[in-house]
């Protein structure tokens, strides 16, 4: 079969290419580098399933190790650490990667693996069965950590009945419902080529990856994938009494999505409230008051919306006090944020953002994921220049409109002295 593909964009050390059948081929040699990391993201994670489907793109991303047309579960695995490789892979709410990392002169082995796993895996009803059991293991592990089981609640809560909002490993009942025909009509549906994107980093070259991109990945078929169910915040509560040494607490309110113009304002305003031992909400949480071991703001974007929200654990009897002070402190950072933090936060943003790139791994996490959500890859002087651009009253201003939104409140343990979600609600928007 003849190679057609296209380079339509490209930086130092990185190119891009597409395939006749719509799937991206993305790489970036990176000299001094001996180890060569690749990876598949399939633009399909757990809000692509259906309600019966819940929990189906995790248990996928298991199956894909369990066996193909030509290799074992062993041999799989054996074949990657042979040549002193790791491959593994993971299950995102808008996406599923599966990545490997050889020695350079080993790409070919380790693309061969992620071809026969993603185009030639039986899905055995024995090893079916089997990884069923070991997801239901994972299920319970979570069901037993209270500051896991808050966080499910927080996102169901904050997205009621909404692929969106449900937990990505799924429920016991859902979980043990799969079988083989569900798994191949899920990937029939959702895996498809344009939604795909191969990336490569480290000591490896662009034609060779790409001509096994096209020996492995070039027969799939082009079909246009189902559009995705639209995220839309609801907000509510989430209370769980339960006997634990600690209540564990997440207070949220709508976010935006990472396609917004307000994006990078709201990031920065959820760093300057609780992103790091400077923070405004470490310091008067923490440091002063002593109600938490850890507190955090966090901003959760994703294609079409947002979720903010800050997470503590304290004790029952600081519950109220903390909330008090939590909404307290996070309405004072909207009217008052100054310079000096502000700067310090896009310090911190930069950071992030440049560290992520220093390995070949957080490479082809970057180009893949934003091929998949743009189109292209956004040189990192872009994006600090978005960053750079941000003003204190930008933030401000991203703070106080944050405000208006309808709360959501979750929260599991000892919790009786959790106020009424209307007086939060109050509180947060008060003029």
């Amino acid at each position: 079969m003849n190679q057609h593909f296209s380079t339509f964009g490209a930086s130092p050390g990185l190119t891009v290419s597409r395939l006749e059948n719509g799937l991206t081929v993305a790489t970036e040699t990176i000299p001094g580098v001996a180890t060569a990391t690749l990876g598949v993201w399939v633009g399909a994670g757990s809000r692509h399933e259906r309600a019966d489907e819940h929990g189906l793109s995790h248990l996928i991303e298991h199956m894909a190790f369990k066996g193909t047309a030509t290799r074992s579960a062993r041999q799989i695995a054996e074949d990657i650490e042979n040549v002193g490789g790791e491959i593994n892979a993971a299950t995102s709410t808008e996406s599923t990667s599966y990545t490997a990392r050889v020695l350079g002169e080993d790409a070919g082995v380790a693309l061969d693996v992620l071809g026969d796993i993603l185009t030639r895996s039986v899905f055995d009803a024995g090893e079916l069965a089997r990884e069923k059991g070991v997801i239901l293991q994972e299920y319970a592990a979570v069901e037993d950590t209270p500051d896991d089981v808050v966080y499910d609640a927080f996102i169901e809560t904050a997205f009621p009945d909404q692929p969106i909002g449900r937990p990505i490993l799924g429920r016991p009942e859902t979980i043990q419902s799969f079988d083989r025909a569900a798994i191949e009509t899920y990937i029939a549906r959702e895996y498809v080529p344009d939604r795909m994107v191969l990336a490569a980093a480290g000591a490896v070259e662009h034609a060779e990856i790409v001509a096994a991109a096209q020996r492995h990945f070039g027969g799939l078929k082009p079909v246009e994938a189902p559009p995705v169910v639209a995220g839309v915040y609801g907000g509510g509560e989430r209370r769980m009494q339960k006997r634990l040494e600690q209540a564990n607490l997440v207070l949220g309110l709508p976010g935006l999505s990472f396609r917004d113009d307000g994006y990078y304002a709201l990031h920065l305003f959820s760093q300057v409230l609780g992103g790091g031992l400077t923070s405004r909400l470490w310091h008067e949480v923490r440091e002063t008051r002593g109600l938490a071991y850890d507190i955090q703001a966090f901003h959760w974007p994703f294609t079409d919306c947002g979720l903010f929200g800050i997470g503590a654990g304290t004790s029952g009897a600081d519950l109220a006090e903390l909330v008090d002070v939590t909404i307290a402190t996070t309405r004072e950072a909207a009217e008052r944020l100054d310079t000096t933090e502000l700067a310090r936060a896009k310090a911190q943003l930069k950071l992030s953002l440049l560290s992520a790139l220093e390995t070949p791994g957080g490479r082809i996490e970057r180009n893949a994921r934003q091929l998949l959500a743009w189109g292209r890859v956004i040189p990192p002087q872009e994006l600090i220049a978005k960053i750079d651009a941000v003003e204190v009253e930008h933030v401000r201003a991203a703070g106080r409109s944050l405000l208006r939104g309808a709360p959501t409140l979750a929260a599991i343990g000892p919790i009786k002295g959790l106020p009424p979600l209307a007086r939060v609600t109050a509180a947060l928007q008060a003029a």
